[in-house]
């Protein structure tokens, strides 16, 4: 690949309340904490990492509520992405409170809103004038109007020879809807970014199955699949078969909060490749992108 086109993101924005408490939650009374309201949502923030970390153009196509549209798009653009903000006349913005104990991992309360409201009216043809690349971000296939517009924005870009991704994105939202189904409707997808739990899910496999196992199966029925492990860094599955163990990086301060780390693995992973990297390369660009977003609060650079 070269930086010849843009990339093409397709996917959600929202408004993050990141909590970071130090102590336990207290039931039925107060737990400091402190509290941040953030921009958000797994398309947009890998959006913002792939035009931090790559040299190719970065747009990024969602819905947004009329009550922070412009603070959504001063932040996207802000970060060098050129988005395409549809207004929503009848929901907010979605939300997302992310509640993080002192082991940095996250608890999420998830309100849609208006970025699972897009449909197939929102996309145009002239967003994949000169795309090199189209990453739709897994939310989107969890409820039935933009799980509509990401197909139709699949086979546009399938008819236009133009690669697409896919990130499942939340394997609790993704067994809801059922692997099968999830991956019926991404046939076509060239490369797919899960986490172990959605690569396990997607496999058909139980708990106990390795990741090595997941990815494996999976890339029979995509060609590459790349699964991120947090701490243990990321395996790259072509075709069948194992072809990388990519080590995580080491973060250069320390570790609060593990919200987006995987959005920034995604945007430094498709902007390596858009660079021309090979996967394996791309890996290691997508781990050192992860490590820098967990020394932070929220999912953006």
């Amino acid at each position: 690949m070269t930086a010849a086109g843009a990339l093409l993101v397709v996917g959600d924005v929202v408004t993050d309340v990141v909590a970071m408490h130090p102590e336990p939650l207290a039931p039925a009374t107060d737990t400091a904490a402190r509290i941040r309201t953030l921009p958000g949502g797994a398309g947009a923030n890998a959006a913002c990492w792939a035009a931090l970390t790559g040299s190719a153009e970065v747009r990024l196509l969602a819905r947004v509520g009329a009550e922070s549209a412009r603070w959504h798009e001063r932040a996207l653009v802000d970060a060098g992405v050129r988005p395409r903000l549809v207004v929503d006349a009848e929901e907010p913005t979605g939300t997302v409170v992310a509640l993080v104990g002192t082991d940095a991992e996250r608890t999420f309360l998830t309100d849609s809103g208006a970025s699972l409201r897009l449909c197939p009216a929102d996309w145009a043809p002239s967003l994949l004038d000169g795309a090199a690349h189209l990453h739709l971000s897994g939310y989107l296939f969890f409820a039935d109007s933009s799980r509509e517009l990401a197909m139709v924005a699949l086979r546009a870009a399938r008819t236009r020879g133009v690669p697409v991704s896919v990130d499942p994105a939340s394997a609790g939202f993704l067994a809801a809807l059922g692997p099968r189904r999830f991956l019926d409707a991404v046939a076509g997808t060239g490369v797919l970014l899960p986490n172990e739990d959605e690569a396990r899910l997607l496999a058909g496999l139980p708990e106990r199955a390795g990741a090595a196992r997941a990815a494996t199966e999976l890339s029979r029925r995509i060609p590459l699949v790349v699964v991120t492990r947090g701490r243990a860094g990321a395996l790259v599955a072509e075709r069948g078969r194992i072809t990388a163990e990519v080590a995580a990086a080491q973060p250069a301060e320390p570790v609060v909060d593990s919200t987006g780390a995987g959005d920034a693995f995604t945007g430094a992973f498709l902007a390596a490749r858009l660079d021309g990297a090979d996967p394996t390369e791309s890996a290691r660009a997508g781990c050192r992108a992860a490590a820098q977003a967990i020394t932070h609060p929220g999912g953006r650079p």
